[in-house]
């Protein structure tokens, strides 16, 4: 049976903004860390970390003894240009070492002068530029306290960054990139909602090659469209495009427009239980037998052993296209992008009808309400919906490897 997650643990991603300017070839790492705000400031009391960076990624902070350390790891900074003083300035820090860590990972090590806690470790992202700030807050403390909390955080999402033999942790999957399908809802004849001279359809377009390009710059990931321009696709082709990209995940984006501006914020829609348990035969009626599954030709098979083998699929599909829901509202909590009171929804929409892949639909907002509008209609408005995305093809990649070992019993 085939296991959806083709990423391997080594690239798996973390969260890009739209920073404009600098290519995938100027540079390897995610984040690029200002060296000029960047430091450690001795307060009342405790000395603060500031790590200012282009853009939010997933970190972890603990503490080493022996010699005592404060280790920061990164998927992924950019180090270069770093100045260790502008850390070992601090009376309690006797030095600072940046770099890689691995392929894909980094670390930063400050050599502590006594032991001290982490009090506080928190990431802010600013929403208007998409940037990010990580601050650490170290207090001293005992020796037997410090001794008693050193040592890597018990987390499988990094263990194998520990791990002495990294292939027996994060073997390379043959099958290739994970392929994330975004689909810019609407087009061409079909706009979409509108508002105040604003379509649906241009700003689901600029939104969804803004992502690919984002996802793009992420070895492992493999970004597809299904539209890359002002035309019409029809629903039901949308879902053979990404099936013949060989889809590992399927995204669609939309907005809407109510009566009444109340209404704000994105949501993440499933297919509902009900709608699926009708999709696999929906699907039979309206494709080919060789345009069912990735990989699978049903020509000649009839409608019954089509719709069996699509919900046998679906089981599987259907529960990682709802883990991956999740992880994008979570993600947009994490990067400060606008989310509705009901964030989690389900509904019987036909683009989300496929069997062989995840899919989500995203309704990144209302172009009814001003803030969302406003938004929605700049590159800095949609620079932390683009950030929850691809954070949330990260932490879901992981954690479908994780299912991995299970779907494969």
């Amino acid at each position: 049976m085939r296991v959806w997650v083709k990423a391997k643990l080594g690239i798996l991603a973390l969260c890009l903004g739209v920073s404009g300017g600098v290519s995938a070839q100027d540079f390897s790492a995610l984040a690029r860390l200002d060296v000029t705000q960047s430091g450690a400031d001795d307060r009342f009391r405790n000395v603060e970390v500031a790590l200012y960076l282009s853009q939010p990624v997933p970190y972890r902070v603990f503490t080493l003894d022996d010699p005592k350390r404060l280790v920061l790891d990164f998927r992924e900074v950019d180090f270069r240009g770093v100045d260790a003083a502008a850390f070992t300035r601090s009376d309690w820090i006797s030095g600072a070492r940046f770099g890689a860590l691995r392929p894909g990972w980094s670390r930063m090590i400050l050599d502590l002068v006594d032991p001290v806690r982490v009090d506080q470790a928190g990431m802010t992202v600013d929403a208007v530029d998409g940037t990010a700030r990580v601050e650490v807050v170290l207090r001293a403390t005992s020796l037997e306290d410090f001794m008693a909390a050193a040592g890597p955080l018990n987390d499988p999402d990094w263990a194998f960054l520990m791990a002495a033999d990294p292939a027996s942790v994060a073997p390379q999957d043959a099958d290739g990139p994970l392929i994330v399908v975004i689909d810019p809802g609407h087009g061409g004849l079909d706009p979409g909602a509108g508002y105040a001279d604003v379509h649906e359809a241009e700003l689901m377009l600029a939104l969804a090659l803004e992502l690919t390009a984002a996802l793009g710059r992420i070895e492992g990931v493999q970004p597809a469209v299904t539209r890359a321009d002002d035309t019409f696709v029809a629903l039901q082709e949308r879902l053979t495009l990404a099936r013949g990209a060989g889809a590992d995940l399927f995204i669609s984006l939309h907005a809407d427009a109510l009566e009444g501006a109340q209404a704000t914020g994105a949501s993440v829609y499933t297919l509902t239980e009900t709608a699926a348990e009708g999709a696999s035969q929906r699907m039979a009626e309206r494709h080919e037998g060789g345009d069912l599954l990735a990989g699978v030709d049903l020509s000649g098979q009839g409608d019954e052993v089509a719709m069996v083998l699509q919900d046998l699929l679906r089981v599987e599909t259907a529960a990682a296209g709802e883990r991956f829901a999740d992880q994008l509202v979570q993600a947009m909590r994490d990067t400060g992008a606008v989310l509705n009171s009901r964030p989690r929804r389900q509904a019987e929409l036909a683009v989300l009808n496929a069997a062989d892949f995840p899919s989500v639909l995203l309704e990144v907002g209302f172009l009814s309400n001003d803030a969302d509008r406003a938004r929605l209609t700049s590159p800095q408005g949609r620079a932390p919906i683009v950030a929850a995305v691809t954070l949330a093809v990260g932490r879901w990649a992981i954690q479908e490897a994780a299912f991995a070992p299970l779907i494969r019993q």
